[in-house]
């Protein structure tokens, strides 16, 4: 809310260090009371708290001693003895790259687009690195933060979700 009624990029900053600083899941809450309709000028906002987030539950179960007793670093270990995942993460990223290659293919065409919302679902869904090779492959959302940044703090997130899968100690 403070954003859409302040000028300037004070508040961006401010909104940005509140979520690093630990408060992604009061933000969260608010967008979905205040804020439900997603827009671009708000996309990047929601895909940084929303990572962040994560990136913070992940933290906060692992400070509090929901890890294994030795660090396991071996992740074609831990793909290999979790096929199903494997297979998700496989079709997951070719299918948001396709989406991607289908979204440039219309673009070029101007026929109807993939709504933003879907590509960004798709990357956050364990589809990053088809949606990275998408950008830099097919150069399509190159010009847009919320793909350019948003994708990588994505894949940042997962690959700390996949560390924490690995050392759960569960």
């Amino acid at each position: 809310m403070l954003r859409t009624h302040t000028k300037g990029k004070q508040i961006n900053a401010l909104i940005y260090l509140i979520s690093l600083a630990g408060g992604a899941a009061g933000m969260l809450a608010a967008i979905l009371l205040f804020d439900r309709k997603a827009v671009k000028e708000n996309m990047m906002y929601r895909v940084w708290i929303i990572c962040m987030l994560v990136i913070q539950v992940i933290l906060l179960l692992l400070f509090k001693g929901q890890k294994a007793e030795n660090w396991n670093l071996d992740v074609n270990a831990f793909l290999t003895a979790h096929k199903i995942l494997t297979i998700y993460l496989g079709v997951i990223n070719i299918v948001t790259f396709l989406f991607f290659a289908i979204d440039k293919y219309r673009a070029v065409k101007n026929k109807s687009r993939i709504r933003i919302v879907t590509l960004l679902g798709m990357a956050f869904a364990g589809g990053s690195v088809g949606a990275l090779l998408g950008i830099y492959l097919l150069r399509h959302k190159t010009k847009k933060n919320y793909f350019t940044v948003g994708v990588p703090l994505m894949m940042v997130m997962q690959v700390l979700a996949l560390f924490y899968a690995m050392n759960a100690g569960w």
